[in-house]
């Protein structure tokens, strides 16, 4: 909505009123940030996103070079957004701290961040031996060209418009990758896990340990990244796009992870199943993120009919991998199935079952073993039929939903004598221990909400 130039008058009134009311309670530093945006158009989705991430970057510096807010607020209008905060620093600091945000991050220059004294005076960037800032279209002085009124608002409405659309895509690139290997690192974290790889043992597998899955979780946040970036890039294209684009990164990230583990498969399943998570993120509006249904309802699209592709036209001659012959023998369709509906026992059992234990007062720890256990019991493990065969995988399902009747949240204890049991069995549930990683990211998504 375009505002008039009384408007912002008596919007600028307004923040010089609250300015002198909390100078005057205070007696300390205040923080007035509000965003450099051209032209009668103030507000808007797009600069609303820019603004969260610099008050972001503002809060996060503060806590960085140890300083107390003593008070803070925001407000959100058609004249644009405004946070302000009253500090325990002296102004030069201050200061100091918020040029190097504007200076030196992708939207800094539509960041305006200025800094009262106790008194009121505003502290000048001269103060601190630099130089004014610099003009969004040609770098050189900004209030040269202002005055001369150089570039046109037109010309500065674009070069806004792709400074926050670049920083925010920056940043929610980041943010899918950072949260899909922290999601990685909780999942073989998370112990005792029956079978699996955790910080107790190496469970059923003789080649890899609780080291390799840290090497390879951190060798592929580059593909998590590249992952969200494509689903941005096909955001306007149909769901089958992206994941078609995401095949050929997945099979670099896989070699990325053979090369960063020795040729150790750890996370195979899971550069699939959160490869996809990642690019039904960038599809999504950033506002959509903590809503698991609708990040799941994205990810179904984007592999509607992996299943009849994939498996068309397989016979028992043709038939070479494990997953292929489960398929033709008993109907299981394995991850990809899961993906195609949805991943169903991740946002219908495995993360009701983390939020109830935690809600409960359980741990991130206790809580993730239920969870997994809880999947176990409702889903076909492939990894688990072909290492014990299908008898025994029903069965060991089965026993684990017995156990689940009897301790919701299983006790470490039982825990243990149940990984025992599967090391003996040569079992491993890497599948389900792959949707558990699933499950920690959705609850991460769910966490930090839309920011």
């Amino acid at each position: 909505m375009e505002v008039t130039l009384l408007e912002m008058l008596e919007a600028r009134e307004r923040r010089v009123e609250r300015q002198r009311r909390l100078l005057e309670e205070y007696h300390a530093t205040l923080v007035c940030f509000t965003m450099n945006i051209a032209g009668p158009v103030k507000n808007s989705p797009l600069i609303r996103r820019g603004f969260v991430l610099g008050r972001r970057l503002l809060e996060e510096q503060f806590r960085v070079a140890g300083i107390r807010v003593l008070h803070s607020g925001e407000s959100s209008e058609n004249t644009g957004n405004e946070a302000i905060f009253v500090v325990d620093q002296e102004p030069l600091a201050v200061k100091a701290l918020s040029v190097e945000i504007e200076d030196h991050t992708t939207a800094g220059r539509l960041f305006d961040m200025d800094v009262l004294c106790p008194d009121g005076r505003k502290v000048d960037r001269q103060e601190l031996g630099l130089p004014g800032r610099r003009c969004l279209i040609c770098g050189g002085p900004a209030q040269a060209c202002a005055r001369s009124r150089t570039h046109t608002v037109a010309q500065l409405q674009e070069k806004t418009g792709s400074l926050l659309a670049e920083a925010i895509r920056e940043a929610d690139r980041g943010s899918a990758a950072r949260l899909a290997c922290q999601a990685l690192l909780y999942e073989v974290a998370t112990t005792p896990k029956p079978g699996l790889v955790d910080r107790n043992n190496s469970g059923s597998h003789r080649d890899m340990d609780f080291f390799t899955f840290q090497a390879s979780a951190a060798a592929l946040w580059p593909y998590f990244a590249r992952c969200a970036e494509i689903g941005m890039d096909t955001r306007r294209e149909a769901p089958e796009e992206t994941f078609a684009r995401l095949r050929f990164p997945g099979k670099l990230a896989e070699g990325e992870m053979l090369r960063a583990t020795g040729g150790v498969n750890t996370h195979k399943g899971a550069i699939f199943s959160m490869g996809i998570l990642c690019g039904a993120l960038g599809r999504l509006e950033r506002e959509q993120w903590g809503n698991p249904g609708a990040v799941m309802a994205e990810c179904a699209a984007m592999t509607r009919g992996i299943v009849s592709r994939d498996y068309a036209g397989l016979t028992s001659r043709t038939a070479k991998t494990a997953g292929q012959q489960l398929y033709l023998r008993y109907g299981i369709t394995g991850v990809r199935g899961q993906a195609e509906e949805g991943f169903p026992a991740v946002i219908h059992v495995g993360l009701p079952k983390l939020e109830a234990a935690l809600a409960a007062g359980r741990t991130v720890n206790q809580a993730g073993c239920a969870a997994l256990l809880a999947m176990l019991a409702d889903t076909a493990d492939t990894n688990m039929i072909h290492r014990g065969g299908y008898v025994l995988a029903k069965q060991t399902a089965e026993a684990a939903a017995r156990l689940l009747e009897k301790e919701p949240f299983p006790a470490e204890e039982t825990l243990e004598k149940l990984d025992a049991a599967f090391i003996r069995d040569n079992l491993s549930p890497g599948g389900t221990a792959d949707l558990l990683a699933m499950v920690y990211m959705l609850h991460f998504l769910k966490e930090e909400g839309h920011v």
